[in-house]
């Protein structure tokens, strides 16, 4: 892969699977030295091994307390300013409302808005004084119309990409921008709570895409022309409609 991110310093949280795993997989083989945030150390041990260049940093965004401390650890790991900020941790509730567990209602509502804007805070006072940033939130199709299934998630999704497009209207002053990629349906754990036989049919129907083509799109997001920003990329199959 061409060595487009060669010199940079990055960060992703939920960087142990799926989406965020990805994403810094190909920041890692793009020249970037990437810091990958998650909560499971065995994990992250596993997908930082063969890379010299991928510094793991066990940490739970759900704690309050260690959340604050995210980017003076970040800084700690890495030699120089952050360049990048993939804020792409999430949790995912699908179903009926009158089903859904007031608790992880809480949970994830928590880590989907309240971490996300909390952490976007922290790197921009970061960024904000060297004039040059990036920042990558990880939405969703369902940010863009009412998904029937999934009312919790997807209103955490639509309040995350308002999120987006407000900060980036305070922000471009400084010469930082900010943009989400918004999926469809990813074959990542996130799917787990679907039903068996909703998502072989699925698999099967081609109405899935690869975390790693959503990585492909970040990078592309990345390496625009500084003049430009790529606010918001919805990516969904092509026979996500069958």
């Amino acid at each position: 892969m061409r060595q487009s991110l060669f010199g940079k310093n990055a960060a992703i949280t939920g960087a142990a699977s799926g989406i965020g795993w990805a994403s810094a997989k190909a920041m890692l083989e793009s020249g970037a030295t990437v810091v990958l945030v998650d909560r499971d150390a065995g994990a992250l041990e596993r997908v930082c091994k063969d890379y010299d260049k991928a510094k793991p940093l066990v940490m739970d965004l759900l704690d309050s307390d260690a959340c604050k401390m995210l980017m003076p650890q970040i800084i700690s790991l890495i030699e120089g300013p952050l360049d990048i900020f993939h804020a792409n941790a999430g949790l995912y509730i699908g179903g009926d409302l009158v089903d859904s567990d007031p608790d992880m209602i809480d949970r994830m509502l928590h880590l989907n808005i309240n971490v996300v804007m909390k952490n976007v805070r922290d790197v921009i006072r970061h960024m904000a004084p060297q004039k040059t940033g990036d920042i990558i939130v990880t939405s969703s199709l369902a940010a863009h119309f009412p998904t029937p299934w999934e009312p919790v998630y997807a209103s955490s999704k639509w309040a995350i990409d308002c999120f987006v497009q407000t900060t980036r209207r305070q922000i471009f002053k400084d010469g930082l921008r900010i943009g989400s990629v918004s999926p469809g349906p990813v074959i990542t754990s996130l799917l787990d709570d679907w039903p068996e036989e909703q998502l072989e049919a699925a698999k099967a129907s081609g109405s899935l895409v690869e975390a790693s083509e959503i990585a492909e799109i970040i990078l592309f997001m990345l390496t625009r022309p500084r003049g430009m920003t790529i606010r918001d990329v919805v990516v969904m199959p092509t026979n996500f409609d069958l």
